[in-house]
C-alpha cells in the first residue's frame, strides 16, 4: 500500500514582504561544493521565480557525547527530542528570520532539527547567498542528468550564525548511486534464494523476524505488490506487509527497467522479506540529493513504529559529499542508534576506489559513518547448503568488487582500535570499512523477480538487507532493540579469541585491500554465523 507522509508539522503562515534592507550574511562553515562534473549550461536557465525546496538542519539545543548516548539503553522518541532535538527557541527564530526575508516555512521537527523551506529561486539566492543554475551533468553511473547545480560555499543570515548547520537540496544533483550490479547470465556460475542463503549463514532457527520493523531507505523506483506476492510465493512462503512512505514528493513509482532503480528496491525487498518475513516493512522513497537522503533517513528513524533496523543500498565516495550533508546524515545516524535502530549500509561496489579516478583509495559513505553497520562482499560457492569456498568478491576491471578502505573523515571508534585498522590515504586512525559482509558477488548471487523479469543480481546492496533482516530476527529472539552492534561485535576481535559469530574470509582482494585472518577492510569480521551470533548476544547484558 502507497502512502504519502504526513508534513511532521502543518505549514505555518506564509511569509511577510521580505524585508531585507542592509541584509547581513555569514559563510555556512563545510557548505563549499565543486562543480558537478561534466557540468554544461541547460538550454534554458531556470526561472527567478520558479520554486523550489530545501532542508535547513538546526544545531542540538545541548552539546551530546556519542559514546555516552550510546552506551545507555534506547531512548524514546520524547526523550531524544528532549534531550538533542532542536531548541524550540532555536526553531521559531530561524522561521521568524527566514519568513521576513520572504522564505516559506512548510514543516519542522524538533526531534530531527529539521525546517522544511520553499522560495523562488531569487529569494532563495538572496538568502543564502549563491546562484543556482540549470545544468546536465554525469551522475555516479555516467549517465547525463539535469538538476540545479551550484558552486563554493553558502551563506546565511548573521541572525542564525551557530544555529543553522546545514542548508541542503538547492543544489539538487544526484547525490548517491544504487550499489548492486545485474549478472549477464553466461557468467552466473551459481545462484541463491534469500532462503538458501539464510540457510547457508544459519540465521537462527525459529525466528521470522515477527514483532519487528524493518525500514528501506530507496532514492528513486518502486515496486508492484502483484509482483512482491508473486516472488514470495514461489518460495513458497507468505511475504511481509510492504508499505511505501513519500518523502519530499518522491512516491513508490515501479517503471520497466530491471537494471534501474526499479532493480535496487525490488532486490531490497525480496531479499530482507524473504528472510525476515515476519517482519512489517516500510520504504522510504526519497529524490535522489543530499536532502532526500537526510530527510528520508530522519523520517525512518523518527517514525511513529521506531524500526527494528534500517537498510541502505545507496552511497557514494566520502569526496562525493559536502561536509555539511555528510555531517547532516551522519547525525541522523546517530539519532536511529540511540533510538535502538541498527543502521546496515552497503560498503560499495567498486572495490578500494569506490570509483573515483583520482589514483586513491576511498570508503563509501554512508558505509563510513561510525553509526552503521557496513556491509561488505564475498563470492560464495556451496551446494547443499554447504560452504565450498567464500573468497572476498573480486572480478577485476570493470567486473565489480566490494568496497572497503579507511575513512578519510571519520575517526577511529574505540570499538574498533584493536584490530589494526592500517593508516589512510590522509590520516592515521581512520574508521576501517566494512564491518561485516556477506555474498555480493553477481556470479554467485541473489535469485530475484524484477519487473517480471528472473534475474541473479549482485552487489552490496544485497548485503545491506541481508543483514537487516538478520538483526530483526536477532531482536526477536533476545527481546530487545540492538542499536549499534558494533561494541559488541568487535569485542572478542583482536583478542586472540576469534571473531565471535563469523566465519572469518581470509582469500581475496578489492584492490589496495588483502583478506587476512581476523579483521581486513574487504569483508570486516567476516559472513554471520547467525547462531553463534544469537549465543554472543544473550551473553551480553542489556543496556
Amino acid at each position: 500500500m502507497d502512502q504519502d507522509n504526513e508534513p511532521v508539522q502543518p505549514a505555518v503562515r506564509p511569509p511577510a514582504a521580505p524585508s531585507d534592507a542592509g541584509l547581513e550574511l555569514r559563510p555556512l562553515p563545510g557548505s563549499e561544493r565543486a562543480p558537478a562534473r561534466g557540468v554544461v549550461p541547460a538550454a534554458a536557465e531556470l526561472s527567478s521565480e520558479g520554486t523550489i525546496e530545501a532542508t535547513v538542519m538546526l544545531r542540538r539545543r545541548r552539546a551530546v557525547d556519542a559514546e555516552t548516548v550510546l552506551a545507555a539503553a534506547p531512548m524514546s522518541r520524547e526523550v531524544l527530542a528532549e534531550s538533542m532535538g532542536a531548541d524550540p527557541r532555536d526553531v521559531e527564530l530561524v522561521a521568524s528570520t527566514l519568513e521576513s526575508l520572504g522564505v516559506t516555512v512548510v514543516s519542522t521537527d524538533l526531534a530531527s532539527r529539521r525546517v522544511r523551506i520553499s522560495g523562488t529561486v531569487a529569494t532563495m539566492g538572496r538568502v543564502f547567498g549563491v546562484q543556482l543554475h540549470a545544468v546536465t551533468s554525469l551522475a555516479a553511473d555516467g549517465s547525463p542528468t539535469s538538476h540545479r547545480h551550484r558552486t563554493g560555499g553558502l551563506m546565511v543570515p548573521a541572525a542564525l550564525d551557530g544555529v543553522v548547520t546545514a542548508v541542503l537540496g538547492l543544489d539538487d544533483r544526484p547525490q548517491a548511486r544504487a550499489e548492486f550490479r545485474v549478472a549477464e547470465a553466461r557468467a552466473v556460475s551459481v545462484s541463491y534464494t534469500p532462503i538458501e542463503l539464510g540457510q547457508i549463514y544459519r540465521f537462527p532457527p525459529g525466528t521470522d523476524g515477527s514483532g519487528q520493523s524493518i525500514a528501506i531507505i530507496e532514492l528513486g523506483g518502486g515496486f508492484a505488490q502483484a509482483e512482491l506476492s508473486t516472488y514470495f510465493t514461489s518460495l513458497g512462503i507468505t511475504g511481509p506487509t510492504v508499505t511505501a512512505v513519500g518523502v519530499d514528493g518522491a512516491k513508490n513509482q515501479p517503471g520497466k527497467d530491471p537494471a534501474g532503480a526499479d532493480g535496487e528496491v525490488l532486490l531490497d525487498i525480496e531479499v530482507a522479506g524473504a528472510l525476515s518475513p515476519g517482519s512489517a516493512m516500510v520504504v522510504y522513497f526519497a529524490p535522489n540529493t543530499d536532502a532526500g537522503f537526510v530527510d528520508a533517513v530522519s523520517e525512518a528513524a523518527h517514525a511513529a513504529t521506531t524500526p527494528t533496523s534500517m537498510s541502505i543500498s545507496w552511497g557514494q565516495n566520502e569526496d562525493a559529499w559536502t561536509e555539511q550533508a555528510r555531517r547532516a546524515l551522519d547525525d541522523a545516524f546517530l539519532d536511529a542508534a540511540a533510538l535502538g535502530i541498527t543502521v546496515t549500509a552497503a560498503a560499495g561496489d567498486n572495490g578500494s576506489s569506490d570509483g573515483a579516478n583520482d589514483d586513491r583509495d576511498h570508503a563509501d559513505f554512508p558505509a563510513s559513518s561510525p553509526h552503521v553497520l557496513a556491509c561488505g562482499g564475498t563470492s560464495l560457492r556451496a551446494s547443499a547448503g554447504t560452504v565450498r569456498s567464500e573468497t572476498v568478491w573480486n572480478n577485476g576491471a570493470g567486473g565489480g568488487a566490494t568496497g572497503g578502505g579507511v575513512s578519510d573523515v571519520f575517526t577511529l571508534p574505540a570499538w574498533q582500535q584493536r584490530v589494526g585498522v592500517p593508516p589512510s590515504g590522509t590520516q592515521t586512525g581512520g574508521r576501517g570499512v566494512p564491518d561485516v559482509a556477506a555474498v555480493a558477488d553477481p556470479n554467485t548471487g541473489y535469485a530475484v523477480l524484477v519487473d517480471g523479469e528472473h534475474k541473479v543480481y549482485g552487489g552490496t546492496s544485497a548485503v545491506a538487507p541481508l543483514w537487516a533482516a538478520l538483526v530483526a530476527r536477532l531482536a526477536q529472539a533476545t527481546g530487545r532493540p540492538l542499536g549499534l552492534l558494533q561494541p559488541t561485535l568487535y569485542r572478542a576481535a583482536g583478542t586472540g579469541e576469534g571473531e565471535a559469530g563469523f566465519r572469518d574470509v581470509i582469500s581475496g582482494n578489492n584492490g589496495s585491500f588483502s583478506a587476512k585472518p581476523g579483521w581486513d577492510a574487504c569483508t570486516g569480521l567476516g559472513v554471520p554465523d547467525g547462531v553463534a551470533l544469537l549465543a554472543l548476544l544473550e551473553a551480553q547484558p542489556a543496556r
